[in-house]
Order: structure tokens, then sequence, then C-alpha cells
């Protein structure tokens, strides 16, 4: 049986052994590391690029910009571990249908009840997890600087070499499938010998 379904069946036909939905993500080709954010990284300490992680509902805060996710470590696919990561991290948002057991034991974490196995704690509804995707993959067009991401920011593709933006000016350090990384420091000059 598969641990997930799409969310193409309509409402009215409910998949046999759904037992609710979820926010899901992949961890993006690139992370952002390092000072200022331009350390530039394959997946996670803990999760490869592309692996779905699995966003429950906010049970307590872990921090701004970081979520509480569950997915198959980079070291051990088999078993659910639960993490903190930065959603930052992670790209594609939707919407999946929970069938495991195992998965619905992670997602619920302490709060879990061993006589019922099959019960969400803290479940998503359907419209209110694709609110959440649609509203996350829309900050997918700001801009970074210095490591955090600016939503109300959008630059033209390819993005200007220097931006503007509340009387600073940035400098254009890195552009990838993630979208344009700005800094304050403006970039090196390079030495030329003689000069």
């Amino acid at each position: 049986m598969p641990d997930v379904a799409d969310t193409e069946s309509s409402e009215e036909q409910t998949p046999d052994g759904l037992l609710g939905w979820c926010l899901v993500a992949n961890v993006a080709r690139e992370t952002a590391r390092g000072e200022g954010g331009l350390d530039i990284q394959r997946g996670t300490k803990h999760f490869p690029v592309g692996a779905l992680l699995w966003i429950p509902p906010m049970r307590w805060d872990p921090g701004w910009g970081r979520w509480h996710a569950v997915g198959r470590h980079r070291g051990n696919g088999r078993r659910y571990v639960n993490m903190v990561v930065r959603a930052d991290d992670l790209e594609n948002f939707r919407v999946k249908g929970i069938y495991s057991e195992a998965l619905v034991r992670s997602l619920n974490g302490h709060d879990h009840d061993p006589t019922a196995p099959r019960t969400l704690r803290n479940p998503w509804t359907r419209e209110r997890a694709q609110s959440w995707a649609d509203a996350r993959n829309d900050l997918r067009e700001g801009i970074v600087v210095d490591g955090r991401r600016v939503p109300r920011v959008h630059v033209p593709n390819p993005p200007p070499a220097e931006l503007q933006v509340g009387g600073e000016i940035l400098h254009l350090a890195h552009y990838g499938p993630r979208g344009p990384h700005y800094s304050r420091m403006p970039p090196p000059v390079e030495w030329v010998p003689g000069t």
C-alpha cells in the first residue's frame, strides 16, 4: 500500500485507508548556510535533496522561520524521524494524504495514543493545508538578503546586479534555482598586478 496519495481526487471520492491530510514539501536542491547565507550546499545535514517532509500543524514554536517536520533520515531511510527544519530549506509545498500508521505515530509525537494508532491528534484540514502550501509557494519569488528571505521584494529574471531596497544598495551574490541571493557587502575588487 502506498504511503501517500496526491490531492487530485475529489472530496466526494475519499480514498480507502485515508487517515488524514498533511502539508508536505521537498528538501530544496540548494540550501544556504554560513555568514550571510552565501555558502550554498546540497540538501541538509539530516535530509538529502528532494526528501519528502511531512509538516504537521504547529504545536509549539521552534523559532522564526523554523518548522517541525517528519521525514526519513539521510542515514536510515526506513524510519521516520522528527526534526526542526528551516522553512527556507524546503520547496514544492503541497497536500498529500496519510495512509501509514507509522507516519501517524511520528506526526503525533509525544501526543500519540497507542490505543488509537490511526488517529491524528492535531490534523490539517485539506483546505487549510492547501492554503498554507499556496502561501508558501508564493514566497519563492522573493529575494534573500544576507541569508534572510524578503518576500515583498520581487525582481525580474535575470535579476539586476545591484538593487536598491529601503535606501540600501544590495549586491547580487548568487543566483540559482532558489532565486537571487543579495548581500549588503559589495563584491570583492579583483586585484590586477601592476596597477
